[in-house]
């Protein structure tokens, strides 16, 4: 591709730079939508192609399979919560509050809104093969682990302890466990997006009693 001298693309350059990650996000698009209304083993790369209105070889020039594209689509969509929930949590000065506006932001500002999204991380990419179990654990210790430091600074500012080195953890372990059940019982197993407002103010207050059940007495 032909640079200007200064390093910069070309305006005929950037055209085709943005040309192709158009086309890019459109598989990614078309492949979202297919895997969760028919389910991956179901969508082909040809019918891919076809939603995306683009070739056959167009898709394999982005990527190598039908496996890849779910794999990129799950760190996108993991990444997405991982923010979400992250950034709503360091907004608020009181971590309990953070605590509980963070859940509350993941079932009413994602799951609701995408649900989608929570298909194909919760739904399509179990058991499909190595690779996507890979990225399936990597999301997880990613998840626990942004969530246990956000215990660890609820305790920290909070001034007390908690009954063993083990609390943390496992409290983060059972945010992230309840986070992706009230997924599958209010959009995967029956569709109750409606019901997402009230259910996450009950999940939130069950999980900031659990924690406060194991501070050290």
């Amino acid at each position: 591709m032909k640079k200007k001298k200064s390093g910069v693309l070309s305006r005929a350059g950037q055209r085709r730079q943005r040309e192709k990650e158009g086309r890019r996000d459109a598989i990614l698009k078309a492949a979202m939508a297919l895997f969760a209304s028919e389910g991956y083993r179901q969508a082909s790369m040809e019918r891919i192609a076809d939603e995306a209105e683009v070739s056959i070889g167009t898709v394999y020039i982005n990527f190598k399979s039908k496996e890849e594209i779910l794999a990129h689509l799950m760190d996108e969509i993991a990444y997405e919560i991982r923010t979400i929930v992250g950034e709503t949590f360091r907004a608020s000065e009181d971590p309990y509050e953070g605590m509980k506006k963070s859940g509350i932001a993941f079932m009413t500002e994602f799951c609701q809104k995408y649900p989608e999204k929570i298909i194909i991380l919760y739904r399509e990419s179990v058991g499909k093969s190595p690779l996507l179990e890979a990225h399936r654990e990597k999301m997880h210790k990613q998840l626990i682990s942004d969530l246990q430091g956000a215990v660890e600074t609820l305790k920290e500012k909070g001034g007390f302890c908690f009954r063993s080195g083990l609390s943390s953890e496992i409290i983060a372990t059972c945010i992230g466990g309840m986070y992706e059940r009230i997924a599958y019982q209010f959009i995967i197993w029956q569709d109750r997006t409606d019901e997402l407002d009230e259910a996450s103010e009950e999940v939130v207050d069950f999980l900031i009693g659990g924690i406060d059940s194991l501070r050290k007495k």
